[in-house]
């Protein structure tokens, strides 16, 4: 059976999520978690963890914890991916810096300046440890969990041979979501979903063969129904279709809605979201770690991951699709194969097979160039040792531009470039090196 190795499985929130979705499968009752962490602390507090779900599971399947990680990855099956580089207070620079000059975030891991600068600390590490993969375990495949999303996976794919896909929750969240907007079973809808990572598309959305988006307009003037989710009703209304991340996501993807504060409060953009979240992760990280230590046992339930379903399907040659963040290799036409997007993908005993999805309708693919953009100048920034694309990087990038000016862009650049020097990469080339 095979070996899950989980980088980051200190995340013990998340980490417990994918865990319990594997052990509840019961052809995967031997497997092995190998479990590694840069925190002594939350290693051991994962470990635990993963010991009691094996045990209220009633599981063959083996744990085993440490801090060395090439040891973790040798002779791995499957690498599960959920570090984040600088922990809680890198996040919080990430907010407190681009304030200073007027900039608010909601969620920054995604795209924003704290989405490039999240981008920065996390690249260096992953290509590490692809490295090691390489060397260990190169027939392994990696399912990525870490934000942001698109540009891991690109620099992923750009610069290494690791098989990877990336994986996220959006696509089945928002299902969830438009079945209650429309007060259809979540399992009776069926649509066809293609774009980017939080900004990709609901082109189709029906039930029983029956077009649901003239109802979701409809349903869009219900005020109780609008309110729960603004800024989507908001852009659907001006692109015609439903956007799969939610409205604190999508409020900063774009530089329509973050820019002042009327506008900040007619959406109820919730600034600093993330912050908040963050600092709900630590506490339940310590309530964790003593449920643990009482010897108290989890309650568990099947979760929306696609993780374990995936590792289930190539073990077992059952067919499943799921929405997977993969390079563009000719699936979304009209954008650009130096990309990462997400689209359904076929996994079965084969492994991964992405579906060619065609082309987007225009005004979308337009809006997901918007950020490609500043996706594909971070990696760049990162492979090439450029400063500079780092700099335009954040220029371009849509919320940011619509605040503030090219001087305070550089000047906030330059403060959030030295803030995280300890975890960025080594810059070797251009102007912006030498100026500052």
């Amino acid at each position: 059976m095979p070996k899950i190795t989980i980088i980051g499985a200190g995340s013990v929130i998340f980490a417990k999520r994918l865990i319990s979705d594997l052990l509840s499968y019961n052809d995967l009752s031997t497997i092995t978690f190998s479990l590694f962490d840069i925190s002594e602390e939350r290693l051991m507090t994962a470990e635990k963890m993963t010991l009691s779900l094996v045990k209220s599971f009633e599981s063959d399947a083996k744990v085993h914890a440490t801090l060395n990680r090439r040891e973790a990855l040798t002779e791995a099956d499957y690498v599960l991916n959920l570090i984040q580089v600088g922990m809680h207070e890198a996040t919080v620079t990430d907010f407190d810096i681009p304030k200073k000059y007027g900039l608010n975030q909601t969620i920054a891991d995604t795209l924003g300046v704290g989405g490039v600068f999240r981008a920065l600390r996390t690249i260096p590490v992953m290509l590490d440890f692809c490295s090691e993969m390489e060397e260990v375990c190169p027939d392994a495949l990696l399912l990525n969990y870490t934000n942001p999303m698109a540009m891991l996976m690109l620099a992923v794919a750009k610069a290494t041979s690791i098989k990877a896909i990336g994986l996220c929750h959006s696509v089945q969240h928002t299902a969830d979501d438009l079945a209650s907007y429309l007060k259809i079973p979540r399992e009776e809808l069926d649509y066809k979903v293609a774009g980017i990572n939080h900004m990709a598309w609901y082109l189709e959305l029906k039930h029983k063969g029956k077009d649901l988006y003239p109802a979701l307009f409809e349903a869009m003037n219900d005020e109780a129904i609008f309110a729960k989710d603004k800024v989507r009703f908001e852009m659907m209304r001006r692109l015609n279709y439903f956007v799969t991340e939610s409205s604190e996501h999508m409020s900063e993807y774009t530089p329509y809605f973050i820019k002042d504060d009327q506008l900040i409060k007619h959406f109820d953009i919730p600034i600093d979201e993330y912050v908040r979240r963050s600092e709900r992760n630590l506490r339940r990280f310590e309530e964790t770690k003593k449920k643990i230590e009482a010897n108290e046992s989890f309650e568990t339930e099947k979760s929306h991951e696609y993780g374990a379903p995936i590792i289930h399907a190539i073990e077992t040659g059952r067919n499943i699709v799921v929405w997977g963040n993969v390079l563009n290799t000719k699936l979304v036409m009209n954008l650009p194969e130096n990309a990462c997007v997400e689209v359904p993908c076929l996994v079965n005993k084969a492994g991964i097979q992405p579906c060619h999805m065609g082309e987007l309708p225009p005004q979308l693919a337009a809006m997901n160039m918007t950020n490609i953009n500043v996706q594909q100048l971070v990696v760049e920034a990162v492979l090439s040792k450029n400063v500079d694309y780092v700099y335009q990087a954040v220029m371009l990038d849509p919320h940011t531009s619509s605040v503030l000016s090219l001087n305070e862009i550089w000047e906030m650049t330059t403060e959030l470039l030295e803030a995280h020097k300890e975890f960025m990469p080594t810059f070797t080339k251009g102007r912006n090196l030498i100026q500052n």
